[in-house]
């Protein structure tokens, strides 16, 4: 190691050099149209899923209106801008609701499951009188979840006999509680005298997303995030072939549980948030939204009765477990990942 660490002077400029005249390769995530439930739909989400663990999803053909996520992006605005004694009451737990707050300042609020437009938790003064809107768009993302997970079977061919294309969606059908959750994230510039530090403040460190799939919202030119594929790869907001003039697509991402559910075949890819040159130097404020969809704690993680990973021979994570006779719950696995995370016992 200290061998390679005395290298020549020339030898380590021309690295340098080199480094900085190839800029990491844009991901070529693709973009798709899911206005219909179809075999073609289905397929082509597949694919990405399994080769990307990434798909961009067309807003204009969900269910989702572009006004209500700009009016998401102002309640989170609002609730961001509260006084920090304000947040701090919704400070994050065990349950994972709640605020979190970094070195430099506030990052995120959760919320969980609602229940009659009501939160199962203490609501912030600043969106209190929001709450039922709050839990309309909760219900809106979960109904999107919902039809990519019907295309999902269907891409994976399911059999008929065991659901078909309902096999996820009569998992995630909301007939008892779920880990899913509301996200509400502010990645703040980092203000000159605080200093920027690249190993501390990558605003959101490598990780996978723990649920079935994640669906994120981004706001015009507000880069940052990256996916983990042969090195760091930037994840356009606006990809390549999309008008930037048009409201930007969801991306949407498969989580830790879907992989392990499908053997594997459905890529759960590792991705952070840094903090891009624009917001170094000035710039503005990044707000994103993620909604991260879990089925019912009670769902049993069985292998996917699905011919085409039954053609792929795949045999890990639930495949595996059933084998063993240790199939698990969606509630422990989210319990085993979390204690994995955060060393939460309960």
């Amino acid at each position: 190691m200290v061998k390679n660490l005395s290298a020549s002077k020339e030898s380590s400029h021309s690295c340098a050099m080199a480094t900085e005249a190839a800029p990491p390769q844009t991901a070529q995530i693709p973009v798709i149209n899911v206005s219909k439930i179809d075999a073609s739909t289905a397929d082509k989400l597949v694919d990405a899923a399994a080769t990307f663990g990434f798909v961009f999803i067309e807003l204009e053909t969900t269910n989702i209106d572009y006004n209500d996520v700009q009016r998401m992006f102002e309640l989170s605005k609002k609730f961001f801008a509260s006084p920090r004694s304000e947040k701090a009451k919704c400070a994050i737990s065990e349950n994972v609701f709640g605020n979190q707050i970094s070195r430099l300042r506030d990052l995120a609020l959760n919320f969980g499951e609602f229940a009659d437009g009501k939160a199962q938790q203490p609501m912030p003064d600043a969106l209190a009188a929001d709450e039922s809107y709050l839990s309309g768009f909760f219900d809106s993302c979960h109904g999107l979840c919902v039809r990519l997970l019907q295309l999902f079977a269907m891409g994976l061919k399911i059999d008929e006999d065991a659901g078909g294309k309902d096999w996820f969606s009569a998992r995630h059908n909301r007939s008892g509680p779920s880990g899913s959750i509301l996200r509400l994230l502010h990645y703040p510039i980092i203000p000159a005298e605080a200093g920027y530090v690249p190993e501390k403040d990558i605003r959101a460190g490598a990780h996978s997303d723990y649920g079935s799939i994640t669906l994120l919202f981004q706001r015009p030119a507000q880069e940052g995030l990256e996916i983990l594929s042969k090195g760091w790869q930037p994840v356009p907001v606006h990809p390549d072939g999309v008008d930037a003039a048009r409201p930007p697509p969801i991306l949407v991402n498969i989580g830790d549980l879907l992989s392990y559910w499908t053997g594997g075949y459905l890529k759960s890819t590792v991705h952070r948030v840094v903090v891009p040159p624009s917001a170094k130097i000035g710039g503005e404020d990044r707000y994103s939204m993620a909604f991260f969809c879990h089925p019912v704690d009670t769902a049993v993680l069985v292998p996917v009765p699905s011919a085409l990973l039954r053609e792929r021979g795949k045999k890990r994570g639930a495949m595996d477990a059933e084998a063993e006779g240790k199939a698990i719950t969606a509630a422990e696995h989210l319990k085993g990942r979390l204690a994995a995370t955060y060393g939460w016992k309960k």
